[in-house]
């Protein structure tokens, strides 16, 4: 089964069906929430992707639940999800993977901790590919949907949707009456970083030194001579999902994750990167222009649909920004992380 063999009513279907799967989510984390928050805390186990706190288990078996329920079964699919790497392929309905026509990586919760303590909206983010087995890449994907987890505060949850080579799907939710109004998404059309927010992620000690020379030094590249007075500012949105969110928004013109390659320049073997399951709602953001690549390549984002694998990325807001910032950055990443391409 391949994505060209589905109608266009199909493929309509599909994302209907992700954004019915996220309402369902949503709707889930709500109640559970009203109910008791300090239950979503603690932490439920380790596994090869992340640490899964009592929160994300919720997640998971309302996902679980809402397949089983409501996922068609002539359209047989495989699931990729953290926690879920032990326990061997899971399917929907039951039947062999090799059977199946379809593969859907999902982040239940991309944002755990911000919205654990209710700082920051959390996002639950899914795509879907035709099955090709271990072969499937992320540029598989051709249905992709997010859906925003508001925290205590907020009356409204967005939610954005789109099947590639159509226009994006983008609504606001009202979480107090389950009303639905339609969303403007338009990405920067600045040409330039200063008086506006750009980043490279840097959330945990590890590798902080080494990303903060290279966050130095692009902004030098960038700017020569203006360090000290550039209005450049920095905003580390613990969840990729949110920070495309962002830069569609127009609130980001440029973020980058290098965290593989400074990793493998300290020989740090660490799980404290981005993966797939958090950047496989990239055709969300080509979509409405903003560009998402390989900031050593320039090309499509790459990596396995799985749940362990390092995934590197930059976004830019628009062609202008990744013209001036994509080959600087990627001149710094090979002067100042040597070992991770070998040299």
């Amino acid at each position: 089964m391949c994505a060209d063999c589905l109608t266009s009513e199909e493929s309509e279907q599909m994302r209907k069906l992700l954004c019915a799967l996220q309402n369902d989510l949503l709707g889930t984390m709500l109640r559970e929430r009203a109910a008791s928050t300090e239950a979503m805390h603690g932490i439920a186990e380790v596994t090869p992707a992340d640490t899964i706190y009592q929160i994300d288990k919720i997640s998971e078996r309302a996902i679980l639940e809402w397949f089983d329920a409501h996922w068609p079964k002539e359209w047989p699919v495989e699931i990729v999800m953290e926690g879920l790497e032990e326990k061997g392929p899971f399917t929907f309905p039951a039947v062999d993977v090799s059977t199946t026509q379809f593969k859907c990586i999902l982040d239940p919760i991309d944002g755990t901790r911000g919205i654990m303590y209710d700082k920051r909206s959390a996002w639950t983010l899914a795509g879907i590919a035709p099955q090709r087995g271990h072969a499937n890449q992320l540029s598989d994907i051709f249905v992709a949907a997010m859906t925003e987890l508001p925290t205590t505060k907020q009356w409204r949850a967005d939610q954005l949707s789109v099947v590639v080579g159509r226009p994006l799907v983008a609504e606001s939710i009202n979480v107090l009456t389950n009303e639905r109004a339609p969303l403007v998404v338009q990405p920067s059309n600045a040409t330039g970083l200063e008086h506006g927010f750009s980043t490279l992620c840097r959330f945990l000690p590890a590798g902080l030194e080494l990303h903060s020379q290279i966050e130095a030094e692009l902004w030098r590249r960038i700017e020569p001579g203006r360090e000290a007075t550039l209005a450049i500012f920095c905003d580390q949105y613990i969840s990729t999902g949110g920070q495309l969110y962002e830069v569609m928004m127009g609130r980001d013109r440029f973020i980058a994750d290098v965290r593989p390659w400074v990793f493998a320049e300290l020989g740090l073997v660490t799980s404290l990167t981005c993966h797939p399951y958090d950047i496989g709602v990239w055709p969300l953001a080509n979509a409405v222009g903003v560009i998402v690549e390989d900031p050593v390549t320039g090309g499509s984002v790459r990596g396995p649909m799985d749940t362990t694998s390092p995934i590197g990325w930059a976004m830019y807001g628009n062609e202008t920004l990744r013209d001036l910032i994509a080959p600087r950055l990627r001149d710094i990443l090979y002067e100042l992380c040597p070992k991770a391409f070998g040299s």
